[in-house]
């Protein structure tokens, strides 16, 4: 007896500990969140009230979860007729970046799937699909079937490093699935995860006369970044992008816009029509949540709201594995593409963004990534090979309380498996990494990780 008293003595100890370390874990995790949602929703420094008023509009505007029109609220109805996600939040939890699903039975909440067809449409813009458009819309509003379903599976390979050590690379294939309007032959494909939110007013300040002067600027190892020019529908004319994944956007206020019509679609100035194909007839005869859905003022907010966002401040920039890890980033000629230094213009749309040293790490130029990294579709002037380098800035905090993926399609689980895949004109800097004891890479992966 006083041995089973024992022994359920120490099981229930056993149990209490177990559960009490459960908790601190749980807490652990819900702190990072916290810390991470904080860090990348903090307005500028120098705000007035009424900026803070307008910022904190724009703020619940991104969270707003759109309904479907009529509905009492005409403010926030509209939502459709097809969409992917009800929110812009939906796609960028607390400001950071989406996560790709794990495998093909998972839906795709915080991605989307880029479509169109061989050729040039409309100011030199992808060729959307007679039927599906330019994206696939997996959602529509009641009576509007949603257009299928994209399903990734992850194919893997095993890399090892020059010290012994070893990664295993993971690389999607798309499946389109429950296709409601036919089969999608021909058709050129990219999955894209959200971005990170963070910092986009200072890079719209940044001069496109600094872009184009970057771009005429060769560097070591072939380096030679390209400018896009993308259709900016807000200004009805033809500019240097500068956001989205193959800088296809010329500027936030379009991108926004651009979202809000192609993800949630809610109809703007900008973008006045639905995007309903003639073979949607559905979608072509549900009703509208106004004319626009999106007012200019609504808009404005948002754009506001980004724009203000405050980067967030390095971590722990004097450690000594830090600054060993900073060197091993100019060292290995990483800098070439993610410039650490980029200045704002001085006639900027926002005054608090004028003339401003900033460090995103990034020159937002398109570079050739390398076959590895290919989506098969040109946008614009991007090839299929061609990514807008990506700001680093805030690196360490998008990550932090949410499991999300690097690159442009989020395979990269690490920073580790992020730096593999480069290839093209990174070539020769992702083999000198490759080439570094783990000590050195370990620095590098803190480094990164403070910004």
């Amino acid at each position: 007896m006083r041995t089973a008293l024992l022994l359920g003595g120490l099981l229930a100890a056993s149990a209490t500990a177990s559960a009490t370390e459960s908790g601190k874990l749980e807490h652990a995790l819900i702190a990072a969140e916290a810390v991470a949602r904080q860090a990348l929703d903090r307005p500028m420094p120098g705000l007035d009230p009424a900026q803070r008023r307008r910022f904190a509009d724009g703020r619940s505007l991104f969270r707003q979860v759109w309904v479907v029109a009529p509905s009492r609220d005409s403010d926030i109805d509209g939502l459709g007729p097809l969409y992917n996600r009800p929110a812009c939040s939906s796609c960028h939890p607390a400001n950071g970046r989406g996560r790709a699903p794990d495998s093909p039975e998972e839906r795709m909440r915080e991605m989307l799937v880029r479509l169109s067809v061989p050729g040039a449409g409309e100011h030199g813009a992808p060729r959307p699909h007679p039927v599906y458009g330019d994206q696939l819309n997996e959602t529509g509003i009641p009576g509007v079937p949603g257009e299928g379903r994209a399903a990734l599976h992850w194919q893997t390979r095993t890399f090892s490093f020059a010290d012994g050590d070893s990664v295993e690379l993971r690389q999607p294939r798309l499946e389109l699935r429950e296709l409601a309007y036919g089969p999608l032959d021909g058709v050129m494909t990219s999955p894209r995860v959200g971005p990170a939110m963070i910092g986009l007013g200072l890079l719209d300040a940044v001069a496109a006369s600094d872009l184009l002067a970057m771009a005429a600027q060769p560097a070591a190892d072939g380096v030679q970044g390209r400018v896009n020019r993308a259709w900016n529908a807000s200004s009805g004319r033809l500019e240097i992008g500068r956001f989205g994944f193959k800088s296809n956007n010329a500027s936030l206020l379009d991108q926004i816009a651009a979202a809000m019509a192609g993800d949630l679609g809610l109809t703007s100035r900008a973008y006045p029509a639905h995007p309903c194909t003639p073979a949607q007839t559905a979608c072509r005869e549900a009703p509208a949540g106004g004319d626009p859905e999106l007012s200019e003022t609504q808009l404005e907010a948002i754009a506001f709201y980004l724009a203000h966002l405050e980067p967030p401040a390095r971590r722990d920039p004097d450690a000594p594995d830090v600054q060993r890890g900073e060197r091993h980033f100019h060292a290995l000629g990483c800098a070439a593409c993610h410039r650490p230094h980029l200045r704002t213009a001085t006639d900027a749309a926002y005054p608090l963004l004028r003339d401003r040293q900033i460090e995103p790490y990034t020159d937002l130029l398109l570079h050739d990534m390398g076959e590895g990294l290919a989506d098969g579709r040109p946008d614009h002037l991007a090839g299929p090979r061609d990514w807008r380098t990506a700001p680093l800035w805030g690196l360490g905090q998008v990550q932090a309380g949410n499991a999300a993926g690097f690159l442009h399609d989020g395979r990269a689980r690490d920073l580790a498996e992020a730096i593999l895949w480069h290839g093209g004109e990174a070539q020769a800097a992702r083999d000198r990494y490759a080439a570094l004891p783990r000590t050195a890479r370990d620095d590098l992966h803190r480094f990164l990780g403070s910004l």
